[in-house]
């Protein structure tokens, strides 16, 4: 039982940080086009 679930956990954990790297980038892109729009608003006043 043990050989089965050590593999099956480091896969988990492996997934999990995929998919918190690709949420990181989501928000990385998120907050460029946020700064981006402050920046135009900013020269347009």
């Amino acid at each position: 039982m043990m050989r089965l679930t050590l593999p099956l956990i480091a896969l988990l954990a492996l997934t999990a940080c995929e998919t918190v790297k690709g949420a990181g980038r989501d928000l990385e892109t998120a907050g460029q086009a946020i700064s981006s729009e402050a920046a135009a608003a900013q020269t347009d006043m």
